[in-house]
């Protein structure tokens, strides 16, 4: 009997130590992306990003942003299943205003069923970017 992927929701704050305008570049530019997310992202002339891990790309569209805030981006549907319920992942930058301190919000909407595993692979990505930022 087969059954159709269920998509899960996963959700994870991370601190890191920068200032969320230096943040932003990271979390929503191909070439910021490419220096801590993926090991390689681009971006076509019509703004469809490209993110490669071992060889393996996955296309996807900034679906919604806002400057130094957040941004969304959409994966293009690979089945029937994700053009009318498709995965995503948002980055989203918040500063506690009693602390001062910057966090990185994280949604990934994927197929991914492992939580555990998401969960270290996305502390992995996020010490990445602290090591880049200096955070």
């Amino acid at each position: 009997m087969a059954t159709a992927n269920k998509k899960n929701l996963f959700k994870a704050d991370f601190e890191i130590h920068a200032s969320i305008k230096m943040l932003y570049p990271y979390i929503d530019s191909a070439s910021g992306l490419s220096e801590w997310f993926a090991d390689n992202v681009t971006i076509s002339p019509e703004k469809i990003f490209t993110f490669t891990w071992e060889n393996e790309s996955h296309k996807a569209v900034l679906a919604a942003h806002r400057t130094n805030h957040y941004a969304k981006f959409q994966y293009l549907p690979e089945s029937k299943e994700d053009e009318t319920d498709p995965p995503y992942f948002e980055l989203r930058l918040e500063v506690n205003e009693l602390t001062q301190t910057t966090f990185l919000k994280v949604t990934d909407y994927s197929d991914f069923d492992d939580m555990e595993e998401l969960q270290d692979l996305w502390e992995g990505l996020v010490e990445n970017l602290k090591k880049v930022v200096g955070g």
